[in-house]
Formats: structure tokens, C-alpha cells, sequence
């Protein structure tokens, strides 16, 4: 594959992703079964501010990404990207589809935000354009501290989960679904997505939005 061919697809994977993220994440909003960690924080804010969940998303996502700056991380395109692209693909998802009350619909809305967003995980991170805000926080503060990734991490989403709860984020069936299921399902669309690399690139991207 030629490099602008490389390139180009590349970047639509990455669009495709971010998009497709917060179309997702939107399903499982309309689902109210329970959220990922991050989404209980925004839709906890959000109840509490009176803004749009994306909107928050957004704000959130700029004041974590500010945190880089300390920490001495580098965003990429995909990075800054993310901040803006998932919030405005909620908001937009949202405004489409309708309340959800039956269990019959809200179940099916959950597996499918689920599978989603593993495909979006998947077509994100193989674009390797940067890890999303989120997660370079976590790996900054595993650089700093010389704490273990995952500890970083358990850390960081237990704190953006009870705090998002105390706020009136919704925690349920589908945010312990989510954690389950979401490491295979983007290890199976990160293969499948993946794009080769030059020869002699050795870049690895990390992450999810």
C-alpha cells in the first residue's frame, strides 16, 4: 500500500471511529442500563449542569487533555481529535433517536452500543493517531508515579465512577457488560482494523477515546 493510500485510510479510520464512538456511547444512553465509566462522570455532570452529555464530554475531555501538560504527554491528531469528534457524534446520535422504556428495546440498544463500540475502539486505535485524552492521563501518571498502568487506571475509573453516580450517572448491568466485554471485543476489531505500518515504524498506538 502506497503511503498516501496508508494515510488516507488511516484517517478514515480514525473518523470512523470517533464517530462511531459516540454513536455508541449514545445507544447506551438511550438503553439506561448503565454506562461506561467515563459517561456516568459526563452524564453526572451534565444532569448537574444542564448541559448536553456531549457538550460535557467535550469540556471534559479539553480539561484532561490540559493535565497532559505536566505530565509531559504528547497529543496527536487523533487526541485532539477525540475531544471534539465523540461529544459532537452523542449529541448528534441523541437528538435522533427517541426515549427508550421498553425492556425489549433498551436490551438490544445495549448489546448493540457494546458491540459499537468495540468496532469504534478498533478502528481508532489502529489508525494510531494518538492515544485518546483519557487514557494518556493514565499512562502519564504511570510515567510520574512508577505505579503499574492498570493500578493508574483502576484508579482514575473508580474515582470517574463513584463520582459520576454521586451525581446521578447511571451505573447498572451495562457498565459491568461494558467492562467484561470491551477488551476482547476491541482486541478482535483492533486485528481486524489494523493497518500495516511502514517498514521501520515501530509506533504503537494506545488507548481508547
Amino acid at each position: 500500500m502506497s503511503a498516501p493510500a496508508r494515510l488516507g485510510r488511516r484517517l478514515i479510520q480514525l473518523y470512523a471511529g470517533l464517530v462511531l464512538y459516540g454513536a455508541s456511547s449514545a445507544l447506551l444512553v438511550r438503553a439506561g442500563l448503565g454506562l461506561e465509566p467515563w459517561n456516568v462522570l459526563h452524564q453526572g455532570l451534565s444532569e448537574l449542569t444542564g448541559l448536553t452529555i456531549g457538550t460535557v464530554a467535550i469540556i471534559v475531555g479539553a480539561v484532561v487533555l490540559l493535565l497532559w501538560v505536566p505530565l509531559r504527554q504528547r497529543p496527536g491528531v487523533g487526541t485532539v481529535s477525540n475531544v471534539f469528534v465523540v461529544g459532537l457524534a452523542m449529541d448528534g446520535t441523541l437528538a435522533l433517536l427517541p426515549d427508550a422504556r421498553a425492556l425489549a428495546v433498551r436490551i438490544p440498544l445495549l448489546v448493540a452500543g457494546i458491540v459499537l463500540n468495540g468496532v469504534a475502539t478498533g478502528l481508532y486505535i489502529s489508525a494510531r493517531f494518538g492515544a485518546g485524552p483519557r487514557d494518556g492521563l493514565m499512562t502519564g501518571l504511570h510515567q510520574r508515579t512508577g505505579r503499574s498502568i492498570r493500578l493508574m487506571r483502576t484508579a482514575v475509573e473508580v474515582a470517574v465512577v463513584v463520582t459520576g453516580f454521586v451525581l446521578g450517572g447511571t451505573i447498572g448491568v451495562g457498565t459491568v457488560l461494558y467492562a467484561i466485554s470491551i477488551g476482547p471485543l476491541a482486541q478482535l476489531f483492533l486485528r481486524l482494523f489494523a493497518v500495516p505500518a511502514p517498514a521501520g515504524d515501530k509506533t504503537v498506538a494506545a488507548g481508547t477515546p
